[in-house]
Order: structure tokens, then sequence, then C-alpha cells
């Protein structure tokens, strides 16, 4: 473990709190120490939950660990079941209570409680959070299914109606919600039927009939793919892998879902507003921009393939966080000549974006804050997110409106970006200048009048009085301390002079180009400098590369 601002996963007693939450009729019990609740906030504040995850904490204390903890977690249990009577038990401990070595699951086996307990063993100082989630779904999954027959019970007479389980989305899943409905919607136009959605809105009894369909569908494998190959193994049900993220996987997922139920593709090959956008002429002004991807091994391996054969994107940089699945992330990041990035550190991510320099990144909601730092256009295409990827409006990220979604959140990052850069070009603009009226208002606005130098801050002095210290004028704050866009004005003149590096006079003339062709006209003038020996690059030189860059 490293101490670190931010994380990417949470330790895995989160991922079992997230299946918990996501089902009805299950508790979790967890063996943990107060201020330990944090997790609620996670379902109450981002995901806006009407109602607090079921999870009861023993929140032992530091006077307790003299006393007997044990006896205090068996009191929670008994207590939870008085009060939340639920169809099935989850127990284990939080990273902090595994120290001490409770033993969760023979407490509970020690009380013979009337329901399935599901004791979970999650080695927190190893796995994370979706790790977690995984062993959790599979753990109730073999708990609560049947023995697998010894023969496959005859097909009644009649048309059968074929059946799917949707298996993986989760409480706090990056937009899960929505991608069932779509997929559901999916499925019922091809004559298929839903036998069970889990761990999502499924309960223990649901659970029970998962090896009832044809088939599943392992739609988030991160958390469903233990599952599925369980199910495999012991009940026989193929597993459709294929992630239906942007228009062509939808397409390949219809196929293969279509050939497992033996039914006729042709009803669900729709097709969305992303294929007409690739064909038109607004495309082409967005065509080989330069994307960075980044978040779980699923979402991102599926944007890379959205990017280049739907956007006509140029994919410079691929990795996840979960190094669970670094070996399809090793594969994709293959099909494009790339070195994949496999880390949970996001100062490494930082600085691969800040070298690599792409017009575009999608990421999860660290990378919108890299991206807004280094000043890079960013959508959000995985989890870990923040309450703004949580919308109350439909919103799915699969499927052929999933490629609608996806058409509008990666676009319009560059589409508003631009106008943005304009009215930074024009900033000193008599008609655009801050000290202009607003446009909206007609021309009897009035200006806004320039702001005037501010006297110094009152000090407080030693006796408490509000004096300003006396000949102490407040430090100029810098353009960018508020995070306002550097424009031409904001170079002093007297940094005018050459030296290694950027003249300023150059740096102007660079902030005047559009920021999705920045980086790439700084890349050739830089090189351009390097092979002709050039140390300081003027206003000269950044003509000269453009010139010779464009025979």
């Amino acid at each position: 473990m490293q101490l670190t601002v931010w994380t990417y996963e949470g330790p895995p007693h989160v991922g079992a709190m997230r299946i918990a939450t996501a089902m009805e009729g299950v508790h979790y019990v967890l063996h943990a120490p107060q201020g330990d609740t944090y997790a609620d906030l996670l379902f109450t504040m981002i995901e806006r939950r009407g109602k607090r995850p079921p999870v009861t904490y023993t929140t032992f204390q530091a006077r307790d660990l003299g006393k007997d903890t044990a006896a205090l977690f068996q009191t929670a249990v008994r207590e939870a079941i008085d009060r939340f009577a639920p169809q099935a038990l989850l127990v284990g401990a939080s990273c902090t209570a595994e120290l001490i070595q409770d033993d969760p699951a023979g407490l509970a086996s020690a009380l013979r409680l009337p329901i399935p307990v599901i004791a979970l063993e999650l080695p927190s100082y190893q796995r994370k959070e979706n790790w977690g989630a995984a062993e959790t779904f599979y753990q109730l999954v073999r708990a609560l299914c049947p023995p697998a027959k010894a023969e496959a019970e005859p097909r009644r007479d009649g048309p059968h109606t074929p059946s799917a389980n949707i298996l993986g989305p989760t409480a706090l899943g990056f937009r899960h919600r929505d991608d069932v409905v779509e997929i559901t919607r999916l499925l019922g136009t091809l004559g298929i039927a839903v036998n069970v959605v889990a761990p999502l809105g499924a309960t223990p009894a649901d659970l029970a009939r998962i090896p009832d369909a044809d088939f599943n569908i392992s739609l988030y494998p991160e958390i469903a793919d233990t599952a599925c190959r369980w199910l495999e193994r012991t009940h026989g049900q193929k597993t459709v892998r294929t992630v239906p993220i942007g228009h062509g996987a939808t397409r390949d997922f219809i196929a293969e879902v279509a050939a497992l139920a033996g039914v006729d593709p042709t009803a669900a090959l729709d097709t969305s507003r992303l294929p007409w956008w690739s064909r038109s002429v607004d495309s082409t002004y967005l065509t080989g921009k330069r994307v960075f991807i980044f978040g779980d091994a699923t979402h991102a391996v599926a944007a890379a393939r959205v990017a280049r054969d739907e956007f006509g994107f140029e994919v410079v940089g691929l990795g996840c966080y979960n190094r669970e699945f670094a070996r399809e992330i090793r594969a994709a990041a293959q099909l494009y000549g790339l070195e994949p990035l496999i880390t949970d550190d996001y100062l490494e991510v930082e600085d691969a974006i800040a070298k690599l320099q792409p017009e575009l990144v999608l990421g999860t909601q660290m990378e919108r804050h890299i991206a807004k730092r280094l000043r890079i256009p960013c959508a959000v295409i995985s989890a870990p997110v923040h309450v703004q990827d949580f919308p109350a409006r439909y919103s799915p990220q699969m499927g052929f409106e999933g490629a609608n979604v996806l058409f509008d959140t990666w676009v319009h990052p560059l589409v508003m970006g631009l106008e943005e850069h304009l009215l930074t070009m024009f900033r000193d603009d008599f008609e655009f200048s801050d000290h202009a009226g607003a446009s909206h208002l007609g021309h009897g606005a009035a200006p806004i009048p320039p702001r005037e130098p501010q006297e110094a801050a009152p000090t407080p002095s030693a006796n408490g009085g509000g004096e300003a210290t006396a000949g102490v004028a407040p430090a100029p704050l810098h353009p960018l301390a508020e995070g306002a866009e550097l424009s031409p004005a904001h170079i002093p003149a007297e940094a005018e002079k050459d030296q290694e590096g950027w003249s300023a006079e150059a740096e102007r003339e660079l902030l005047k180009i559009p920021f999705f062709v920045r980086g790439k006209a700084r890349r050739n003038t830089e090189r351009y400098a390097t092979e002709h020996g050039i140390a300081a690059i003027t206003l000269d030189t950044l003509y000269d590369a453009k010139a010779h860059y464009a025979r």
C-alpha cells in the first residue's frame, strides 16, 4: 500500500458493499472500527441513492480492543437479523479489522442462523474494490444456486422462448442502470427473454434461478467473469463476452447473442446517429485527433475501438488501473502499436498525458482533473466517477443509444473547446474584451468597468487590530492561479528576451493556434529546432518549422 491523494479503487470490502447495495434482501455485517463507515457517502452522496446501503458496522473503538470484540461482532449480527430480516447475510471484515483476526465466518457460523450466511475472505492488503465485488458476487451465486442436475431435463413440447441472464451491473457502477435498460430492449427486439438481472435489483431467490436461462451475458467482466466461468463449468451455460459499447461492438454483440439463441439478428440491427456522423463532412475536422484512453479495462478497450474505427481518432495512449485484466489491455494495446500503461498511480498517468500531449483524454474522474490542469479536453468513460456522472436522465454507454451518447460526450469537448479558444484569441478585441458589455444584452448594456488596483489587505496586528501593514502591497495574482486562460496579453513585455527554449514572442504566437493542433505545432517546432541545432526558439523558428513540415 502507499499513501496517496487519489485512488482508482477502494479496498475489497467496498466492492462487497456495492454488491449488497445493488441487491434486495441481502444484508452485510462488516467488522470495522469507528471511522470505516465512510463508504456510505459513496452511495448517498455520489450515486444519490434514496436510502443508505444495507450494511451494519460493528464500529468498535480503541477501548474495545481490550475486551471481547468477537462478542461485539456476534451481537451486531443478531441485531441486524432482528431489525432487517434479510433473506441472506454477508459477513466480513474491513482492512483495519482484518488485523485483529476475529474470524467473522466462524463467529457467524456459531450462531446457527436460519438464513444462508456467506462469509467473505477478502484480503484487503493484496486486492482491491473490483476484485472484491467479483468475489462477493461469485460467492453469492455459488452459495445460492442449486446443485447442477446430472442430466438436462427434456424441453417442454411447443415453441421455446430463449432466455438470458444479464450479469455484472452493480451499485455505484458507471451508467449500469441505463445500460441494463438498453440491453434489455435489444434482447426484447430479438425475442429473447431476460431471466435474471444480477446483482442489480436481484434477490437471493433470483440468484437461485440463474441456471434456468439458456446462456449468460457478461455485461461487466470485472464483476461477472468469475461467476460466469463457474456457471459454465457447473451448469454448462455459455457466456456472451462481447461488450456492446459503440456501434460496431453492438452489432457484434447482437450477432453473438442471436447465434446462441438461434434467432434472426436482423430485427435488432438498428442504426444510431454515430455512423452518419462518421461519414459526414462535419467529422473531417476531428479526424486524426490524438486521444489518450485510461480507465477500467473493459471500458478502456471498448473506447479504443470506438475512437479509432468510428471517430477516426488516433489512439496514442491506452491503459487501465485494474491489474487483474492486464492481459486484455496488453492485447488491445498491441493492435494500436502501443505500450500499455497498467498502473493504479495517478501520477504516472499524469506524466504519460503530459508527455504525449493528446488532443482529447478519455478517462475517469481523475483524468478529468489531470486534463483540466493540462488544458486538454476530456470526457469520462469509466469509474471512478463523480456525482455529475450519475445523471437523472437516461444516458447509457451500451447499445445503439449508448453510441449516440458517446457521439455527444466525446465530440462536445472538442467543439466547445474550439469556441473557447476563439473567445480567448479575440479577448483583446474591443467587442469581445472583458471590459465590453455582455453581447446578449444589446447595445444599451453598460460596459463592465475595469477593476481598480486593490489596496493592501488589512493584516491582523499582534494586539488583534485590523491595521494594514505599512508599505506592503498585495502580491500580484498569476493569471493561471484561478484557472484563467492564458492569452498573449498575459505575457509581460520584459520577458521577451530570447533564452534557452521558447521566447515569449514565439509562445504568444503559439497560443493563437487552436488548442487541438497546438500540441502538434509545438512538437514539430521543437523537433525542427533540435534537428537544426537551434537552442532558442523564436518567432522565425516557429514559421520556418511550419513551412518545413508543410512541404
